[in-house]
């Protein structure tokens, strides 16, 4: 069993202990990438925008709007550069269950129809993001060990 366990368990988080940097930043750069994006998009169309999101029945659309497109622009370019990343993924989380509360809700019929929208897989990145930190190649990083807070919390 021991040698089960060394070679299922064991060595494979050995060899991953190596690559640690790799998920989070990945991560933040596949979804920084498709928010700064899709940010971007909205706040060049902001009236057709506006005119969607009244239809999903968000309140103050005309505030609203502007202000979740800029998150999910800015929130992306922060994202991708490990800039304060569990502030705007956690907000990204925050806007990922709104959308799928506003736009989606009514064609949720079965778990697997929920957890088969990209908006519930982008929670999780998001949800993933906000708890676990950016990683170790991220400015965050920079930014504690430039102010010699390296024991804070990662």
């Amino acid at each position: 069993m021991d040698f089960i366990v060394n070679l299922l368990v064991i060595l494979p988080a050995r060899i991953a202990s190596h690559f640690a940097w790799a998920g989070p930043l990945v991560m933040r750069l596949v979804v920084g990438y498709v928010f700064m994006l899709t940010g971007w998009g909205k706040l060049n169309n902001l009236p057709q925008m506006i005119q969607n999101f009244t239809e999903w029945g968000i309140p103050f659309p005309n505030i609203l709007t502007p202000f979740v497109s800029g998150v999910e622009f800015f929130g992306g370019i922060l994202l991708i550069l490990g800039l304060f990343t569990r502030i705007p993924a956690a907000m990204l989380a925050v806007v990922m269950l709104v959308a799928i509360k506003s736009a989606k809700w009514e064609n949720i019929d079965s778990l697997e129809t929920l957890l088969g929208f990209e908006e519930m897989t982008y929670f999780a990145a998001f949800l993933w993001l906000a708890i676990v930190g950016p990683g170790a190649v991220s400015l965050d990083r920079l930014l504690l060990r430039t102010t010699g807070n390296e024991d804070a919390p990662k």
